[in-house]
């Protein structure tokens, strides 16, 4: 497996069953191996099984995010076949019915909703504050006054700049619900907007920049919106406190019931008997790897109650089942992310068994419960991309589509090993090891580090560090989940704050050292580290800090300046919680403690250096700053910039680049020409 077969698999999304459970299709991204364009289409299959089939296909256009009509009789989904992103439908009653445009929409369609009765759609997508509908003539800037290009931004602003982008003031990702048709298609104007008249709320819905149709969810009469917004105003920059918001759709403002709490409030979902509002709360304002709790609400009473208090767990998706008895939900458990039955009345969670014949449980999501006690999910693992399943009640899983069997036929296998062993303060630390299957000698090691660094290296897949294509080279790949990782109850996740180059590093050590002691395939005295994000920033700190332990190391948008940091990233309650909850200048000893710009004359190992200029999170002057040292060091280093990507690669000819960079430097250090 090379780096082009991983960018070139085909990448299944998320599944949509229809009402009678009798037909799931998922969108499907397939990338053209000589021209690396990408396009996406729909695919059906029954849920019995069977061949899938292509649906709904425009030519010179993609399809996405598909939904069945309540009723069944429709599929709608999103298509740029009109010069925008537009909701499009098929009449699935109709035998070779063509797909028909629904909406015709001034601006873009980021997603949409369709109402539990069928009657009504929720649309969203960037607009002015002051726009009655889904487009308007203007935008709402008022940063470009002109006659110049200068952006101006006044006091009080909030964010200037966001994840990749500059921000538009006056412009917000914002919800309207409108009417449909008898023939399915979008009528008259808005019935409202979901953030009401100006002066109560103005933000995000979806939260910028990853919220998706998770935050959004109509009340199960049809007559009212639950949505995730956080209020943009100066304090945004420093706020994590996102609120569960009720719309009336009747013109006036929305009202929330989470107010109290400071911390995130996310994951909206009203229960199908329309007793029950659940979601998921942290409960620490300005800290976002927080345990996410799963609340509930009796939308009668108003009574709430935390119902998984006492579960050490953090949920990632919630679901209920179809007779609003209990919550589907998933959560991360040391180094899987499997699927989880929560009881409405004990609040008791049990873990289901949901692995297929033969293969490991691996990350689940995008979990849709069915009326037969079936459930129909997405899975991936280390070894495969993500695929659809279905599982009966009480039954293994099995697979509803094949996108890449046939491609993984062909290549070689790659070995998974999960090992334990004791870390810092004698707490147990997991491990895995990937490896090509049976290769002969002794192999060079790369030791993974993961980002976050509130994350986890666990059986998933990824398009971008992916350690099955690493181990394909002739590489045995080490990941350590060390202290600060998910998925180990929150006081391990907690014990990195403060602490970034204490027990982080402390694990790293002991956990390369215990993966080369079980495994004599791996030649220890040959390795490289590399590392994203969290894991760029422990590249720059291993410089100083274990210099002497590895060949060469790979830093990717890492922090090199924490006191350069603190000022240049655009969400500051992400570094301030870091290091201990103060902004630099109140505390600058407990940024300068973990900051590996104060190691630098130690720097001697050979690095190269990854940064890009769309990166706010981590700007690329921390990559640039990086690479002068190595250089006025007179340390063999290398640096790689792109123009065009954000904290993340995610073009496909970038990612190609990326791949074709990094392995060339590690063969260089780990397998030089004889």
């Amino acid at each position: 497996m090379t780096p082009q077969d991983l960018i070139t698999l085909k990448r299944v999304g998320a599944p949509a069953v229809s009402p009678d459970g009798k037909w799931v299709v998922w969108q499907q991204t397939d990338t053209d191996p000589a021209s690396y364009k990408r396009s996406t289409g729909l695919w059906r299959v029954a849920a019995k099984g069977g061949s899938p089939e292509r649906i709904a296909d425009l030519a010179d256009a993609g399809e996405n995010s598909p939904a069945f009509s309540p009723d069944g009789t429709r599929l709608y989904f999103l298509s740029d076949k009109a010069g925008k992103d537009q909701i499009w439908t098929l009449d699935l009653s109709a035998p070779g019915a063509a797909p028909v445009q629904a909406s015709d929409f001034k601006t873009d369609v980021a997603g949409f909703l369709l109402s539990p009765n069928g009657q009504r759609v929720l649309v969203w997508g960037d607009v002015g504050r002051d726009c009655p509908t889904l487009g308007c003539d203007k935008s709402g800037d008022t940063s470009q006054p002109g006659p110049g290009s200068g952006r101006h931004f006044k006091d009080g602003a909030g964010f200037v700049r966001h994840w990749d982008q500059w921000e538009t003031p006056g412009n917000y990702s914002r919800g309207f619900a409108f009417s449909l048709g008898a023939d399915g298609k979008v009528v008259g104007e808005a019935i409202a907007s979901l953030d009401g008249p100006e002066g109560k709320l103005t933000g995000d819905t979806p939260t910028k920049p990853s919220g998706g149709a998770e935050e959004l969810a109509w009340a199960a009469d049809s007559n009212s919106v639950f949505f995730v917004a956080r209020q943009a105003d100066r304090s945004e920059p420093l706020s994590t406190d996102t609120n569960i918001w009720h719309a009336m759709l009747d013109g006036k403002p929305p009202h929330s019931p989470t107010l109290a709490n400071k911390g995130s409030d996310t994951l909206p979902a009203p229960s199908p008997d329309g007793k029950w509002l659940a979601w998921a709360a942290m409960a620490r304002a300005g800290y976002e790897a927080d345990r996410l709790v799963v609340q509930v609400m009796n939308l009668e009473t108003h009574e709430k109650r935390a119902l998984t208090a006492n579960w050490d767990r953090s949920v990632g998706s919630i679901a209920w089942t179809p007779d609003s008895k209990a919550l589907i939900v998933t959560a991360e458990d040391v180094l899987d992310n499997p699927v989880f039955r929560i009881d409405l009345a004990s609040g008791t969670p049990t873990r289901l068994k949901l692995a297929p014949k033969g293969l490991s449980e691996g990350h689940l999501g995008n979990v849709t419960p069915l009326k037969d006690g079936s459930l129909v999910f997405t899975r991936d693992a280390i070894a495969n991309p993500a695929e659809v399943y279905i599982a009966a009640k009480d039954k293994p899983a099995r697979a509803l589509s094949h996108a890449n069997d046939a491609t993984f036929a062909a290549f070689n296998p790659v070995t998974s090993t999960r090992f334990s062993f004791a870390g810092a303060n004698g707490d147990t630390v997991w491990g895995q090891i990937h490896k090509p299957a049976g290769a002969a000698g002794k192999l060079p090691v790369l030791l993974f580090v993961h980002g976050g660094p509130q994350g986890t290296y666990n059986d998933g897949w990824s398009f971008r560090w992916n350690p099955r294509t690493f181990a394909a080279q002739g590489y045995a790949v080490v990941s350590v989940d060390f202290h600060g990782s998910t998925g180990y109850g929150q006081a391990f996740t907690d014990a990195i704050r403060s602490d970034w180059g204490g027990k982080p590093l402390e694990d790293l050590q002991k956990g390369l050292a215990a993966a080369v002691a079980k495994d004599p395939a791996l030649d220890g005295d040959r390795a490289c580290a590399l590392g994203a994000s969290y894991g760029g920033y422990m590249m720059n700190w291993i410089e100083g800090k274990w210099a002497d332990r590895f060949k060469c190391l790979v830093q990717h948008d890492g922090v090199f300046d924490a006191r350069a940091m603190a000022y240049e990233t655009e969400e500051l309650w992400f570094d301030e919680w870091e290091h201990g909850g103060h902004p630099y200048y109140e505390a600058p000893d407990a940024f300068e403690k973990w900051n590996p710009v104060n190691h630098v004359d130690k720097w001697k190992t050979p690095m190269l250096v990854i940064t890009s200029e769309k990166d706010f999170r981590i700007p690329y002057t921390q990559g640039l700053a990086a690479f002068t040292a190595l250089q006025r060091r007179q340390v063999p280093s290398e640096l790689l910039v792109f123009p065009d990507e954000n904290h993340w690669v995610l073009k496909a000819k970038n990612s190609l680049q990326w791949h074709q960079t990094v392995m060339s430097w590690l063969d260089r250090w780990l397998r030089p020409a004889k």
